[in-house]
């Protein structure tokens, strides 16, 4: 008698090794940035907000409230600016909440999970591609800046180091915002959810006002914040005293951020699926 020959169990799709290297994460990583950057040139609206918003907020606090805000040693549009970049950049990082949560509640993800591409490449192109969003905006930004009278005393290195650590610290919060994204059950519930720590966090900083002028008992939780520490290595690049401790914590500030938020953000995207 023959023994029955049972088939094997299905292993699922089969995926080449070469397509686990690096090399294919980064493939697909830049495949999803050009879709996201595609969808933005491709919509006139978004554009417009890319553009016109970070001119309004230069000129809403520099033109309305500088003339209100004492800032001594150097004028307030010098002072305004660095906070100003990271106030957009912030703001600009829960863009990836809400654009993950639309591409979640659209069946979109769910396309790309049946596709032969690494699942971390979703959110590595996202974030990505926010990155270069705010990068734009910065760039507006120091452009009307400069129109109206704000200029830097330290070097162009400075100056560049500055907005770098301004651009890396949106990144990190890209992928903060990517943990709320992925959890919200609709766009709607994702941006409101990311504002709650996002907006009290930008504003009990050193963005708009000395720190000093805050109540006794709120300076120290000011100051805590990462906000803040961006905030002032940035301004002291800007105005060419830079403080190096400053910069390390906030470059610790970025690299721990992205370190804890962009596991987490990878591991929920793949147990959702």
């Amino acid at each position: 008698m023959s023994a029955a020959v049972t088939a094997p169990a299905p292993l699922g799709p089969f995926v080449p090794v070469a397509r686990r290297s690096p090399a294919w994460i980064l493939g697909d990583s830049l495949t999803i940035a050009w879709r996201t950057m595609l969808a933005v040139i491709r919509n006139p609206q978004l554009l417009v907000i890319d553009t016109i918003t970070p001119i309004m907020f230069v000129l809403l606090f520099a033109v309305v409230f500088g003339g209100a805000i004492r800032t001594p040693g150097f004028d307030y549009i010098t002072f305004l600016m660095p906070g100003i970049f990271v106030q957009t950049v912030v703001f600009g990082g829960t863009s990836t909440a809400v654009g993950l949560a639309e591409d979640l509640q659209k069946g979109i993800v769910d396309r790309f999970r049946s596709l032969p591409m690494a699942p971390s490449a979703v959110l590595i192109g996202k974030t990505a591609a926010d990155l270069l969003r705010n990068a734009y905006t910065v760039l507006v930004m120091t452009l009307v800046g400069f129109l109206i009278g704000f200029r830097f005393s330290g070097t162009v290195w400075e100056f560049g180091l500055a907005l770098v650590l301004v651009v890396f610290f949106g990144y990190a919060i890209s992928w903060l915002s990517a943990n709320v994204g992925l959890r919200a059950k609709s766009a709607q519930a994702a941006q409101g959810a990311i504002f709650l720590p996002v907006f009290p966090l930008t504003f009990l900083s050193s963005a708009f006002v000395p720190v000093a002028t805050m109540p006794e008992w709120l300076q120290p939780i000011a100051e805590a914040n990462p906000v803040t520490v961006v905030v002032n290595a940035a301004r002291g690049l800007i105005i060419g005293m830079p403080d190096a401790a400053t910069i390390a914590l906030a470059a610790a500030w970025i690299i721990g951020l992205v370190a804890v938020f962009a596991p987490l953000a990878i591991w929920t995207y793949r147990r959702k699926g």
